[in-house]
């Protein structure tokens, strides 16, 4: 019986061959084939989730877990949300000033021009 091991290398997977020369097969099973998650956590100082960074994962349970081995090493989080990258959309940053104009006539939305009184101290 003959048994055929191969053995893989850091890096072995980003090109079509390896350390040793030999083609890589790609599978559907490859990190690159898995949706992009972004990963927000809260820590135990605030009470808002900050986004760390990204990860692959094949679903949302892998992500969270692997959120949690990635971001949370040292156990600074409490709370972990992961959301598909697919489901975020943006604003168009070139864009800003169409989106944002309506704001700047309604000065009723700033308070600028109230006088507080010397009483009411840091407000």
């Amino acid at each position: 019986m003959k048994i055929n091991l191969t053995k893989y290398y850091y890096g072995d997977f980003g090109g079509d061959e390896n350390v040793a020369g030999n083609e890589v097969k790609k599978t559907n099973d490859d990190a690159s084939a898995w949706p992009l998650w972004e990963i927000f956590v809260r820590s135990k100082q605030g009470l808002d989730h900050k986004h760390v960074g990204s990860l692959h994962a094949t679903d949302a349970q892998m992500a969270i877990e692997n959120a949690r081995d990635v971001y949370t090493r040292r156990q600074e989080g409490v709370s972990i949300w992961v959301i598909e990258s697919k489901h975020i959309t943006a604003s168009n940053p070139d864009e800003a000033g169409e989106l944002y104009e309506p704001a700047v006539d309604k000065i009723y939305r700033h308070p600028t021009f109230y006088v507080l009184p010397d009483e009411v101290g840091h407000m």
